[in-house]
């Protein structure tokens, strides 16, 4: 379950459907893989084709990032089940 996010865009967006913030050609798989981390029991629900679910350096922090479109991620922390801090990044 999403338990909070860093952007406020991004909340929005997830929230109220406020496209504010983001990109628009973004918002219909950006809400598919919000949906899915909110539904999420466990960080491998993450892992579906596509996403490229990977842990950020240094590992021990568990940060984790999924992938959007192009540069675009959606990067989280990741405990015990559920997700903190959840943003969206241009990663280049």
């Amino acid at each position: 379950m999403i338990k909070s996010f860093r952007s406020k865009s991004l909340e929005k967006f997830y929230l109220d459907g406020d496209e504010r913030g983001i990109q628009p050609h973004h918002s219909e798989k950006l809400g598919r893989i919000l949906d899915t981390m909110d539904s999420a029991h466990n960080i491998k629900d993450m892992n579906y084709p596509g996403s490229n679910l990977h842990k950020l350096e240094p590992k021990t922090k568990d940060i984790w990032s999924v992938d959007l479109s192009g540069n675009w991620r959606i990067v989280f922390k990741y405990k015990e089940g559920d997700f903190y801090q959840v943003e969206l990044k241009d990663t280049h």
